[in-house]
């Protein structure tokens, strides 16, 4: 039997959040069973917003939470990381209305994680088992989820590019294979949509040092850490919103062509399922792989 898990002890860190272009100053630290993730924006008196589909408030090339007009922008990487590592149960206090960008993956979320060490509580770890096919479609995109024995996530990306084009990956998802193969995947963007975008308030912290950025052939920046970055880093995404479904899941979750919408629609679908029993809630546990990797510096 596997038991809830939050932080050791509270660490902080300090970025620029992608959209925003702004500083923030992120801590995370432990919370008591049954929490779950909660945002608290301490530059609005501590205003605390769940880390839940329910909450979902925008999905704009990022996943944003919002309650009551009070947001938290870009929450998907961190909120990857979390699921990744087995983390149930956490406080994020951030004093601006975004997740700071890092190094546009979950690495740096991870080593911190790490650094804040990961322990056990005292209350028994619940999950949602899929018992029946699920699916969110729009036009050619879809979300599918299927029953399976522990998380597998299978992911079709396309884009026009010649970096890209089209990407399969296939992965279980485990501790291990979330650190060494999932989060160090870098978001990314194209260099001939950002004027655009920054027209619209969005990716004004974007750089070299925080994305993938691609020109019309190539990337701009560095070379990639895997070569195909691109699905991996779509993988990282998935896991961060549908971790807002607020249980581990056991399925294998298939998508082609996803994005924050179909995700966080899927995470939203979750719910609604369990209370029409074609999703089980069980207090048997499910754990990531309990073997470590190095962290990621």
């Amino acid at each position: 039997m596997y038991y809830q898990r939050t932080l050791r002890q509270g660490i902080e860190c300090s970025g620029i959040g992608l959209h925003s272009g702004k500083n923030v100053l992120l801590r995370l630290l432990p919370a008591q069973p049954d929490t779950g993730i909660v945002f608290r924006r301490i530059d609005q008196e501590g205003y605390e917003i769940a880390a839940s589909a329910l909450n979902v408030n925008k999905v704009d090339f990022a996943t944003t939470l919002g309650v009551g007009g009070i947001q938290v922008k870009t929450v998907e990487h961190l909120l990857g990381a979390f699921y990744g590592l087995g983390v149930d149960n956490a406080v994020v206090e951030l004093n601006a209305s975004e997740v700071p960008i890092m190094d546009g993956s979950a690495a740096p979320f991870v080593y911190l994680i790490r650094e804040s060490g990961v322990i056990n509580q005292n209350r028994t770890r619940r999950y949602f088992r899929v018992t029946k096919p699920l699916e969110v479609k729009e036009a050619d995109r879809w979300i599918k989820l299927l029953p399976a024995d522990e998380l597998r996530v299978t992911y079709t990306i396309e884009f026009n590019h010649p970096m890209i084009r089209q990407q399969t990956l296939t992965i279980p998802v485990n501790e291990n294979t979330f650190v060494d193969q999932i989060a160090p995947a870098r978001t990314f963007g194209f260099m001939r949509d950002v004027e655009a975008l920054r027209v619209r308030g969005l990716a004004l912290g974007g750089s070299v040092d925080n994305a993938i950025v691609l020109g019309e052939s190539r990337a701009l920046n560095s070379d990639l850490r895997f070569v195909n970055e691109f699905v991996r880093h779509k993988i990282l995404d998935v896991l961060g919103d549908i971790s807002l479904a607020g249980f581990p899941l056991k399925a294998h979750l298939l998508v082609h062509k996803g994005g924050h919408r179909l995700h966080t629609q899927m995470a939203r679908l979750l719910r609604t399922s369990m209370a029409s029993n074609q999703i089980e809630s069980s207090k048997e546990s499910w754990s990531p792989a309990l073997g470590l990797a190095p962290p990621f510096a």
